[in-house]
């Protein structure tokens, strides 16, 4: 349809000319002595047209001509550019692929051409990485830094992960520690700063940098939770045999992070280990409030002396609710050994063994029936025992 109205506008526009031109009667005169021409208006005018556009054209084709070299110039650059441009792409498709060879050499040609030069670089030092070419990673990773303007947090980045891929955990994290300095402080910054700070062992800031990552919802509760129960079980034994730092840092502990069992059983664990037996018994009653764990529940035997008499109580009443847990009956043999109630300790590890067999159950009935002097019958447990 467009077509069409052109070619009816040029046929009226062509008609309009042809009626103008028979009308016209109009001439011109040139006069130059001794010569004089006649002309018609009409030829005139068309003389004047083509002269016009055979000097316009002239006049183009020798501009053109003039500026040939600087055309031909950025011609050359142009293509350079797209190839250097169509270099990295490749490098990028090839880092992806796994084609980590093909991609270094890529990579290596768009930094040639000074196409995003600290772009290509850092992509070069990844598939150096990823050759396991620890000399060339290097020199690409010196080459990116000479272009910190274009990519500096993007070269800290990747120093960081590829230092903590090599297990080069405090390269990594002095990377991470210029980035804190200039005040780059995001989710995949903390995440890499968790992993080196876990690796290297410092407890205390994995703790801090876990909690921070849950507050901001980069960890879930569940991703969470482990984290935290490692970084708190080092510290607890990093302070063994120290039972005020043992009971100190207990109570540091967030309730809403204390009601892991594991916690609770080391934490009483340590502090019986360190003589703190009063502070590892509130432990275990404390955790077993608020739920019921058997392993917890055989620690609460292992303190001497103190409150035997309270302990057998509370043990007592935790057996109404669990009647017939194994290793609550076990306690409460070994808390009446303690006591020296003989008949109630015999009653307690026999109906442990009645429940779930086990060789500490059996150890200790035998030291008990031997205190009583009653050898054969130990003799019977103990080879019960060296079974299990």
């Amino acid at each position: 349809m467009r077509l069409l109205l052109w070619l009816l506008t040029l046929t009226a526009l062509a008609v309009g000319l042809a009626l103008a031109a028979r009308y016209n009667e109009g001439y011109a005169l040139l006069v130059l002595p001794p010569w004089r021409v006649d002309l018609s208006l009409n030829l005139l005018i068309l003389l004047e047209a083509t002269g016009f556009l055979l000097l316009y054209l002239l006049l183009r084709t020798v501009t053109n001509t003039l500026r040939l070299p600087q055309t031909v110039r950025e011609y050359r650059a142009r293509r350079r550019r797209e190839q250097a441009e169509r270099s990295l792409g490749d490098a990028l498709r090839f880092s992806f692929e796994g084609r980590y060879g093909h991609a270094l050499k890529s990579a290596a040609a768009a930094y040639a051409a000074n196409h995003a030069p600290g772009l290509s670089a850092l992509v070069a030092a990844r598939a150096a990485h990823a050759l396991h070419e620890e000399e060339r990673e290097s020199e690409w990773l010196a080459k990116a830094a000479m272009h910190d303007e274009e990519c500096r947090i993007a070269r800290l980045m990747t120093e960081a992960e590829l230092h903590l891929e090599a297990r080069r955990y405090p390269e990594a994290q002095a990377a991470l520690d210029i980035l804190a300095a200039g005040g780059q402080r995001h989710i995949a910054a903390l995440r890499y700063s968790l992993r080196a700070h876990q690796a290297i062992g410092d407890w205390r800031t994995m703790l801090r940098l876990a909690r921070q990552l849950e507050k901001h919802r980069a960890l879930s509760f569940d991703q969470a939770a482990p984290l935290k129960l490692r970084a708190h079980l080092e510290i607890l034994r990093s302070l063994s045999l120290d039972a005020v730092s043992l009971a100190g840092y207990w109570r540091e502990i967030p309730s809403s992070e204390r009601r892991s069992p594991r916690l609770a059983f080391e934490a009483a664990q340590l502090l019986v280990a360190a003589g703190d037996c009063e502070n590892a018994q509130r432990i275990i009653e404390d955790a077993l409030k608020i739920e019921w764990d058997s392993t917890l529940a055989a620690a609460y035997a292992e303190c001497q002396g103190g409150d035997v008499l309270g302990r057998i109580a509370q043990a007592e009443a935790w057996l109404q609710r669990q009647p017939r847990d194994g290793e609550l009956l076990l306690t409460l043999g070994r808390l009446c050994r303690q006591q020296e109630l003989w008949g109630k300790a015999q009653s307690y590890l026999e109906a442990s063994l009645s429940v779930s067999p086990s060789r500490a159950a059996h150890i200790d009935l035998a030291q008990l029936l031997d205190s009583l002097e009653r050898t054969a019958e130990a003799e019977r447990h103990y080879r019960a025992a060296a079974k299990l």
